[in-house]
């Protein structure tokens, strides 16, 4: 991976956004720059309508924004799986039974927008600071939207590391859900823009074994870890079964607690 370029702060895209970009720069203790005087480098700028993280230089990919509106997550909402596609499936979604899910690596919010969506309550931890900022702005607008609003009332936002995460008494999770990232050894161009910036931003994940390890002591029914169709498993832990999907797999690991009523099958599913 090349050098990783330096988040330089808040930028605001027109005069009129700059007083709420100097205040977002001050709230996570970052510089405020004039965008027309930065040549090279990641900002967080905040447009008319939203707030998107921007490499700055040549070959940058495009901006990324969450958006649970348009897009992608419009596609989703309306054209979805439902319960039978195999996110629902690893967290065990069916008849009679809606389970709470902590969503420990939030990222861009695409799979806890999903769960939503099913109907899942959703809590939505994520440790950046900006990519958090990210998804405040992105839920901000959801909960403006009529289409929108109530799937994202159940998508509840932390900005805490999931390590030191400690739920609230009596809100114990069903189910801990893990999207840890991956090194991509892809060449660049190849790689989505979102994780192209947000390996950028992140660097490499290299803390997920313990994330796990604490995923498994907080979950009441089972702990779930999307990966690469080729990747080993996290950590080197064997799951209790796998999800499969083209692309990609749900290693799930049932834990202690979980009751023979909610097990699902010790096979893995195609």
């Amino acid at each position: 991976m090349s050098e990783q370029p330096t988040l330089l702060g808040v930028a605001a895209a027109a005069p009129e956004q700059q007083p709420a970009a100097k205040q977002l720069a001050t709230a996570l203790s970052l510089p405020f720059q004039q965008l027309e005087r930065v040549e090279a480098g990641l900002l967080l700028l905040l447009q008319a309508d939203r707030l998107v993280l921007r490499q700055i230089g040549p070959d940058a990919p495009g901006p990324v924004a969450v958006d649970f509106v348009e897009g992608r997550a419009a596609h989703r909402r309306r054209f979805g799986g439902g319960r039978g596609q195999p996110l629902a499936r690893a967290v065990g979604l069916r008849k009679g039974w809606t389970p709470r899910v902590l969503d420990m690596t939030a990222g861009l919010g695409r799979d806890a927008f999903v769960l939503a969506t099913l109907g899942c309550s959703v809590e939505m931890i994520e440790r950046s600071a900006v990519v958090h900022a990210l998804l405040a702005d992105g839920l901000r607008r959801a909960r403006e939207h009529p289409e929108v609003a109530a799937i994202a009332d159940r998508m509840h936002l932390h900005c805490v590391d999931g390590r030191d995460y400690r739920p609230a008494p009596g809100e114990w999770p069903d189910v801990a859900y893990l999207d840890p990232m991956y090194p991509h050894r892809e060449k660049s161009a190849k790689v989505k823009k979102e994780m192209r910036l947000f390996q950028l931003l992140l660097g490499e994940d290299g803390d997920s074994g313990a994330l796990l390890e604490r995923a498994l002591g907080i979950a009441g029914h089972r702990v779930v870890v999307k990966r690469p169709v080729k990747a080993p498993p996290l950590g080197g832990r064997v799951p209790s079964l796998t999800i499969g999907s083209p692309n990609t797999r749900y290693d799930v690991y049932l834990t202690p607690t979980l009751t023979p009523t909610l097990a699902a099958p010790r096979r893995a599913a195609i």
